[in-house]
């Protein structure tokens, strides 16, 4: 189906992590501030990542289990960042 599907394996993590920078975005101007449904599929997409990141652990076939960690680690803490700030644009000023 696609011609590298492996590299579309790999790249899954990063793709959410940037799903995740767009759907604060778009929600935030579609939905509100604090918006149910735009809060609830955020706080989804990073457990999300950190499994697929186990997935491409466990079945580390185009790099080997040590490269795997090491970007696991490296885009875990990177996406845990850009999941803070996006819940917190998603929410916008009902904190205050």
């Amino acid at each position: 189906m696609f011609p590298y599907p492996e590299q579309y394996r790999v790249a899954m993590p990063p793709i959410i992590t940037g799903f995740m920078v767009v759907w604060a975005l778009l929600s935030r101007l579609i939905f509100g501030d604090a918006s149910v449904l735009s809060l609830y599929p955020l706080l989804a997409l990073f457990p999300i990542v950190i499994l697929l990141h186990g997935l491409l652990i466990w079945d580390a076939r185009s790099m080997g289990r040590l490269d795997q960690s090491f970007y696991a680690l490296i885009h875990s803490a990177l996406a845990f960042v850009v999941w803070t700030f996006a819940i917190m644009h998603v929410n916008g000023n009902s904190f205050s």
